[in-house]
């Protein structure tokens, strides 16, 4: 099912996120030499195979595509090897359900309902901004706080199909280079979530991705081209407001259990500064 979401990433998504994490191991982290000899980036197969205590054969068949079945120790051991984080190690195990046939890849359309119960959370966190997105940054449901930060910037107008899009509108609202001072750390961020979605086989994520490409060309193609990369959870976000002022805003985002890959995304000041001018702001748009 949904083969155009590999198609749209390549087709060999373990793999490249394999190589991809080599790649970026400095050999120095694992007690290698480095130097100028060096023909490639990272770590060679070979150096890895011996810290994972597995065959360069059986490694590069791996990052081939020709071996998609490695077993959870082989897995751990890699993962290991690589130093992957939490969120790395679990995208790895999910790559390979993906690849394997246990997770089917997903056609059916995004969840867009929000559950009573989280609905009533985002009542609780008032005044803080706080919004619940899907895999596709379509914004689901939001607080008065959100409302007051992100409408004047234009990030609440509806696109097809009748929701604000927050990745659409990073990379296609003339705006959003005003709205976000470091919109390349943004852009990458947006890209590497609908890239994570769309390497595991979410249809609508590679559908949207193709929408994209054509929308905003390399600005967007060159980023979700990128192979490994996996979004941030946890930050701090310039804003430019038309009526606060420059922000300086801090985000937790957090996976929403059993709801279709929807994340509850909260800000919080990081400096006093942000937090007189929230203040402000939520005195000067009180809600209607």
């Amino acid at each position: 099912m949904g083969g155009n979401g590999s198609a749209a990433t390549g087709g060999n998504e373990l793999g490249a996120f394999l190589r991809s994490r080599r790649e970026a191991v400095v050999p120095a982290a694992v007690g290698l030499p480095g130097g100028s000899r060096r023909r490639t980036p990272g770590l060679r197969r070979a150096e890895l195979a011996t810290l994972a205590g597995v065959s360069v054969e059986y490694l590069t068949r791996l990052e081939q595509g020709r071996d998609r079945r490695p077993s959870g120790e082989i897995l751990a051991a890699l993962a290991d090897a690589l130093g992957l984080s939490p969120d790395e190690r679990i995208h790895l195990h999910r790559l390979v359900k993906a690849t394997t046939g246990g997770a089917c890849q997903n056609v059916a359309p995004p969840a867009r309902t929000v559950r009573p119960t989280v609905r009533a959370l985002l009542d609780r966190l008032e005044p803080a901004p706080a919004l619940v997105v899907n895999q596709l940054g379509e914004l689901l449901a939001f607080t008065a706080g959100y409302g007051r930060l992100a409408g004047p910037l234009g990030l609440l107008e509806a696109a097809p199909p009748g929701l604000p899009n927050l990745t659409r509108f990073v990379f296609t609202d003339a705006r959003a280079r005003e709205a976000f001072p470091d919109w390349d750390r943004v852009a990458d961020e947006r890209a590497a979530d609908l890239r994570a979605a769309a390497s595991l086989g979410d249809f609508h994520a590679a559908v949207l991705a193709e929408e994209l490409t054509a929308a905003a060309g390399s600005p967007f193609s060159g980023r979700f081209a990128v192979q490994g990369a996996l979004p941030g959870r946890t930050g701090v976000e310039r804003w430019a407001h038309p009526l606060a002022g420059e922000l300086l805003l801090a985000y937790e985002s957090l996976e929403v259990s059993g709801a279709g890959e929807q994340r509850l995304i909260v800000y919080l000041p990081a400096d006093g500064a942000t937090e007189t001018a929230l203040d402000l702001l939520n005195r000067r748009l009180p809600v209607s």
